[in-house]
């Protein structure tokens, strides 16, 4: 497959920031934060580094501190520690499960910074669930994908851990600074400051304090994006309400490369219950035995038999995307709802040990895991591509970062291996750390102060929620976990028409949060639908009826807002 061309430049709404610039320059650049959107693991760790390092942070939280992704994460982080493993195995599983599209170096790096990032996080004070006898003292478990035990986690809720242990560190140092409920509009580039003569750069951002309902200019030495994915754009989704891709979306705006975005996990094992959405059963109890059967009452028979040994060899514990597409065909082959994910061989007293979250949880809906399998569902999870970076986190704009979820590093490739997640956000967050602080400060600027003199109050936000609910929709009906040609057209071609009426009420309205998140999720959408239709194969994440073999060569896709292919 030969590299993909990037779609035209996108006619965008006149900056809203028109006002002339404000008098005299910025402060002095060595003075300037570094500021970081985002709160969760990728953030915090960017931040932890630099302020031990005497750089002044501020940290913008869209919602409270405690709600993004890395909270949600219930398996773990890896960590090649054992004396059964090696980098070597990690890569070699790392390639598999990214069907072929994984850079090897970025797979290498991260697995040789490994040890020292579960190490750090040990440092920090995150309580993993321990074993005397395990390396580092550490209980490791295994999920999907992995060849040997390598995940160190804290039960079943070791974002969480990971989650408040950072937080606490962040919260106490005094060149941090965070602030709640602050959701970043755009990036300032070049665009805002004249076109100075060192070229293009980003040299802060403009943030909305949603309590002050105010937009603030926040001048910066560097932008980092920890912004997450963009599970949102999906109607069911494991992922917190923040997983709107605005850091995807602000760096592509500002003309930064994206790659990969057509692959989009599906966890295979979400709740199903009316009561609970956005529940995520955790991989690791497949890991632990777990098995999907499918439920009772089935003509022929067939109801409560196991079913993933038909599809793969390596049944309950294959990777996700192939977990996901079996749990898909076997709800559309016997038309039921849901399957069941059956633990209850495991016992009461394992599960409330090694699973208390999910026990607890399940146990307040009425379900008791230790007695009754678990209806679930495939559900959107994890973005595998996002904006182009470096090993340091550096994109394509000068002064501007991004880590973690958001970016597209080539780790994940096709699919990305259980619980490399975390581990990559750790050890990319150190060196973005590294790379800001070697980075030659650059000169200073006059930026211009935000202008709402030409807009007004909405005067329906009735229009806001009906255009989410129908990118959504037709997202999750689309351009789902199986794909065809024609039903990626028909997404594209809707969401084209709600991209321009979003843009004409962004141009004319003050903002809100729910704006800017709907501005952002129907720029993610068009780049996951347009990558689809670039990829004329089925491969990892991506499978498509029309195109259902995998191509022997195959590259990244790649989009750029310049019309043109983009060489290799």
């Amino acid at each position: 497959m030969t590299s993909t061309p990037g779609p035209e430049a996108t006619n965008t709404p006149p900056p809203r920031n028109s006002a002339a610039p404000s008098s005299g320059a910025l402060e002095a650049a060595g003075a300037l934060p570094v500021v970081i959107v985002g709160a969760g693991l990728a953030g915090l760790t960017v931040a932890l580094h630099l302020a031990s390092q005497g750089q002044r942070v501020e940290v913008l939280a869209k919602r409270n501190l405690g709600e993004g992704a890395t909270a949600w994460a219930q398996g773990g982080i890896v960590g090649v520690l054992g004396s059964d493993d090696s980098v070597e195995s990690h890569v070699r599983d790392t390639q598999d499960a990214g069907a072929g599209l994984v850079d090897e170096q970025t797979a290498r790096f991260i697995a040789e910074n490994s040890a020292q990032a579960v190490g750090w996080l040990v440092d920090q004070g995150v309580p993993f669930s321990p074993d005397p006898d395990g390396p580092l003292g550490l209980h490791l478990t295994r999920e999907g994908g992995h060849a040997v035990r390598r995940i160190a986690h804290a039960a079943d809720a070791t974002g969480k851990a990971i989650h408040d242990a950072l937080l606490a560190k962040a919260q106490a140092h005094p060149l941090v600074t965070l602030r709640e409920r602050w959701m970043a509009v755009d990036l300032i580039t070049s665009r805002h400051v004249g076109q100075p003569e060192e070229g293009p750069r980003c040299y802060g951002v403009y943030a909305l304090d949603i309590g002050a309902q105010r937009v603030e200019t926040l001048p910066a030495r560097a932008v980092v994006l920890a912004t997450g994915g963009v599970g949102k754009v999906y109607r069911y989704t494991s992922n917190p309400e923040t997983a709107t891709g605005d850091g995807i979306a602000m760096a592509w705006r500002a003309g930064c490369r994206v790659a990969n975005m057509e692959f989009i996990q599906f966890h295979p094992t979400c709740l199903y219950h009316p009561q609970e959405r956005s529940f995520l059963i955790t991989e690791a109890l497949r890991g632990e035995g777990a098995v999907l059967r499918l439920p009772e009452g089935l003509p022929g028979g067939v109801g409560g038999s196991r079913f993933m040994p038909a599809h793969d060899e390596r049944a309950e514990l294959a990777p996700r995307d192939i977990v996901a597409r079996a749990i898909d065909f076997e709800m559309k082959r016997h038309g039921v709802d849901h399957v069941w994910l059956d633990a209850t061989h495991l016992g009461e007293a394992f599960l409330k040990e090694h699973f208390p979250t999910i026990h607890a949880r399940c146990l307040s809906l009425g379900l008791d895991i230790a007695k009754q399998p678990i209806p679930v569902v495939p559900a959107a999870h994890y973005t595998c591509g996002g904006v182009v970076t470096d090993l340091s986190g550096r994109t394509d704009l000068p002064g501007l970062f991004a880590v973690g979820e958001a970016t597209y590093t080539g780790l994940h490739g096709a699919n990305r291996l259980a619980s490399n997640s975390l581990l990559e956000c750790v050890v990319i967050g150190r060196t973005c750390a590294d790379g800001i602080l070697n980075t030659p400060v650059a000169a200073t600027a006059a930026v211009p102060s935000w202008d709402e003199s030409l807009v007004e109050d909405a005067d329906e936000q009735v229009v806001i929620a009906h255009n989410w609910d129908e990118l959504r929709l037709l997202m999750w009906n689309y351009v789902g976990i199986v794909r065809t040609t024609r039903r990626l057209e028909r997404a594209l071609h809707r969401i084209q028409l709600l991209k321009g009426e979003i843009d004409d009420y962004y141009a004319n309205f003050r903002v809100t949060r729910d704006l800017l998140e709907l501005r952002n999720l129907v720029v993610c959408a068009e780049l996951i639908v347009r990558s689809g239709l670039l990829r004329h194969e089925s491969r990892g994440l991506h499978f498509s009826r029309d195109f259902p073999h995998t191509l022997p060569v195959s590259f990244p896709t790649v989009l750029t807002r310049e019309a043109r292919s983009l060489p290799r």
